[in-house]
């Protein structure tokens, strides 16, 4: 599928069921981000039966509930919490309430499955981090630019293959489309987004702790700019950073609000992996002035040069893996250690960054 909007992206799941119905029942709270479409499409996808949602808009529930039908609607986030047939709960809410919900979600005894960024102060880091130790409960992310994304996922595999050798550096450059006059009010809130590394930045954050296998990373550089948008002067509209990681490995991404118009996409998003053996570019969601779709992955080692359209082929096997770690309370999909130390170095980026331009 092609999105104008990075917000409302959500690819189709392979069906790729790892439950049978009404085994893993999950619902939704919050629903201030688009996010929340793939979050469950993804899960849906997996096996997963979607039972109730609820937001304190109508509005945003309506919506929900026109594209899965299956929800019921709660009267309260009460109800949710307490019907004990719920195993996670999956939210989108405001950046900044991520936390707290999470807090509340598993204090009911449910895993939790946050879209990203999944908290905005160190403060909510070490809340998140202390919740999960007392109740024992998952504090999941959706970090996805990779795990919702073929050809970073088979990138992943690729890389665990040996194609590239060890991995030295991983180059991220993540822009997106603004269209400001659709954007709800909070997302120009600064201390209710986060600010664009907190944000956005944490999905190529996350890619590079991944790629190069490592468990942390330094911070040895991060710039915002609000370059072009004055009227929204707490819009980071640009941001950089630079990460040194614990097994030497070394990273950058750049993210911006300045996708044109006229590009077919919400962003051209590229990784850049290089390796001791050779190196991998991905060109994720499209290929620039072509119609050849989403889903590129070029690799050039010691043996060949190929490029491979993943798109389709792949699937996401991160909620499959989901799905059975809170079944079986495995840990597959993803660390808590790695989900937490993404977010991390995220808010260090943000709360650390030089302003290039007010």
């Amino acid at each position: 599928m092609t999105s104008t909007e990075g917000f409302d992206y959500a690819p189709a799941p392979l069906p790729q069921p790892v439950v049978g119905p009404d085994e893993f029942r999950f619902a939704a709270i919050g629903l201030d981000h688009g996010h929340i479409t793939g979050m469950s499409q993804g899960l849906i996808g997996a096996g997963g039966t979607l039972v109730s949602v609820y937001d304190p808009d109508p509005e945003k529930v309506a919506r929900y509930v026109e594209q899965f039908p299956q929800a019921k609607p709660a009267r309260s986030e009460a109800e949710i919490l307490e019907d004990p047939s719920i195993h996670l709960v999956a939210g989108a809410t405001i950046t900044s309430q991520r936390c707290a919900l999470g807090l509340r979600v598993m204090d009911a005894g449910k895993d939790y499955f946050t879209d990203k960024a999944p908290l905005t102060t160190l403060e909510q880091l070490d809340q998140a981090k202390a919740a999960v130790a007392r109740t024992g409960k998952k504090y999941a992310v959706y970090y996805s630019e990779r795990i919702h994304v073929e050809a970073a996922v088979f990138a992943g595999q690729l890389i665990e293959q040996g194609a590239i050798g060890r991995v030295l550096q991983v180059l991220g450059l993540g822009p997106h489309r603004l269209r400001a006059g659709i954007r709800p009010d909070w997302f120009f809130e600064k201390d209710k987004y986060g600010g664009i590394l907190c944000d956005i930045g944490s999905h190529n954050i996350e890619q590079i702790l991944y790629y190069t296998g490592a468990s942390d990373a330094t911070v040895t550089q991060s710039q915002i700019a609000n370059y072009n948008h004055p009227q929204y002067p707490e819009l980071d509209d640009f941001g950089d950073a630079n990460l040194v990681c614990d097994n030497g490995a070394n990273g950058y991404f750049r993210v911006d609000w300045f996708t044109p118009d006229g590009l077919q996409n919400w962003g051209d998003g590229r990784l850049f992996i290089l390796g001791t053996e050779g190196f991998i570019e991905l060109r994720k969601y499209m290929n620039l002035a072509t119609d050849d779709g989403p889903g590129h992955v070029y690799l050039a080692n010691g043996e060949r040069e190929e490029h491979y359209n993943v798109f389709g082929k792949v699937g996401y096997p991160f909620f499959g893996q989901l799905i059975r770690d809170v079944l079986d309370r495995t840990e597959t999909a993803m660390t808590q250690e790695h989900a937490f130390k993404a977010a991390e170095l995220s808010v260090k980026a943000q709360v650390n960054a030089r302003v290039l331009a007010p």
